[in-house]
């Protein structure tokens, strides 16, 4: 079956909740596929390491529902348990839509949902809340309510007879707990790698699981999708093996797990390249992923990381296509400003600074202008933008890669193409543009290996 965790807002306990779950079923011995509606890369990046497999992201927008199915049906079923973590509220999707949202998902794969619900600050209230939530949208399973924050036994007592005057199942209430909160930063939580704790804070959070969740009623929600496990598609046997490396260190960690799936299945033996460690290209690359993340943070050290900067030139004068997104554009450019604002310098491949500015953060239908590496004029992909910085001086010598457009952002110009290169704000899931990691493979193929200094 499994079940969507869901709740009313942001910041009320999904993302903790799913790892306390996922912990009690490792320390019980049993496998956890987890998934996550939406465009992230953090809070996937600290399932994977809970579970112990990746997390797969389920994105109806940036996928489609076909696909969207698929995932959730070859990788659940691969499992003996499964949960899906919503995004945001229950009923945020695209704009003021439900379109994409967590309850779009759940119908889409007849999931219930368990709503999650922060009520540190309320009593009675309560029941006027879960049931405005239970009954918005028809169809929609609300399979019952864990509470969050609450304070004490007398607190536990008024919420859990505010639930039952609408006959709506309690399925836990955890307490405020110091291993309850998780350290952010400006884009979402800090990822798994930054957490030096995080094998003592899955333990407290299994320990918390046993005490404070009812374990009889949920464990049947978490029983994984039933059905034959869908192998992925072999390489063309006509396929010669070629080298693309991936951008792969704290500074660039943004990346769906599909990326080098789909990259493999096309004859792609996908190399680990850290420009944070100033490492050299590895040998007979032909390509180059340069993923998003927090290029920012690490801007002193990337700007002194000669070698991999000089790699990087090197790479674009010798004609090996590249693909940047996000933060791997930022590494792209004349200059990156560090955390106080103080310019650091990037390899100088694009004409343009990056200093931090105002918020961009949404889905974006991306229609491109001309052919280029990896896309085609006439197609119309949906891609996701989420990022605090501004270029300037950003001014393309030719035009630009697409027109982006979305809820609240007019249509505008934006990215850099050429057939060698791919440079852009938006974040695209490969799994919805399959024709992508095709190309790249295809123009890695057609580029000379770069031979070594």
């Amino acid at each position: 079956m499994a079940c969507l965790i869901a709740a009313p807002s942001s910041g009320s306990g999904k993302t903790l909740l799913s790892l306390a779950l996922t912990a009690l079923a490792r320390r019980r011995g049993q496998s956890i596929q987890l998934f996550k509606v939406g465009p992230d890369y953090l809070d996937p990046q600290l399932h994977s390491a809970a579970s112990g497999q990746p997390c797969r992201n389920l994105d109806p927008l940036l996928c489609g529902e076909a696909w969207v199915r698929q995932s959730f049906q070859r990788h659940g079923s691969a499992s003996q348990l499964a949960l899906v973590e919503g995004v945001m509220g229950l009923f945020d999707g695209r704009g003021p839509s439900s379109e994409g949202s967590s309850a779009h998902v759940a119908e889409l794969l007849d999931l219930p949902v368990v709503l999650v619900v922060e009520a540190s600050r309320q009593a009675g209230s309560l029941a006027a809340l879960v049931r405005g939530f239970r009954d918005h949208q028809p169809g929609l399973r609300l399979a019952g309510v864990v509470l969050n924050g609450v304070g004490s036994d007398r607190h536990h007592a008024l919420l859990s007879e505010a639930l039952a005057s609408i006959a709506m199942p309690l399925l836990g209430a955890l307490p405020r707990h110091d291993s309850l909160e998780l350290p952010s930063r400006h884009l979402g939580l800090l990822p798994a790698h930054e957490l030096a704790d995080l094998q003592q804070r899955l333990g407290a959070w299994a320990d918390l699981a046993e005490r404070h969740l009812q374990l009889e009623a949920l464990w049947p929600l978490l029983q994984a999708p039933q059905g034959a496990v869908t192998p992925p598609p072999a390489p063309e046997p006509a396929l010669t093996p070629v080298t693309i490396a991936i951008a792969s260190d704290a500074a660039f960690h943004f990346r769906y797990p599909e990326a080098s799936e789909l990259l493999e299945q096309q004859g792609v033996e996908v190399a680990p390249w850290s420009p944070l460690a100033d490492q050299p290209l590895p040998p007979h690359c032909r390509g180059l992923v340069l993923p998003g993340g927090y290029p920012e943070l690490h801007a002193a050290a990337l700007g002194q990381s000669h070698r991999s900067l000089a790699e990087l030139r090197r790479a674009h004068a010798a004609g090996l296509p590249i693909y940047a997104e996000c933060g791997g554009l930022l590494l792209l450019g004349q200059s990156l400003a560090d955390p106080n604002g103080t310019p650091q310098p990037m390899a100088g491949l694009l004409d343009f600074t990056a200093r931090r500015g105002n918020l961009s953060l949404g889905y974006r239908e991306a229609e491109p202008t001309a052919d280029g590496l990896v896309v085609r004029r006439g197609e119309r992909i949906c891609g996701h933008e989420f990022h605090r910085w501004q270029l300037q001086g950003a001014v393309a010598d030719a035009a630009p890669l697409w027109q982006l457009e979305g809820w609240g952002s007019p249509r505008r110009p934006e990215g850099w193409s050429s057939p060698r290169l791919h440079a852009s704000w938006l974040h695209l899931h490969w799994g919805g543009c399959p024709a992508l990691p095709q190309r790249l493979a295809a123009a890695a193929r057609q580029a000379s290996p770069l031979p070594p200094l």
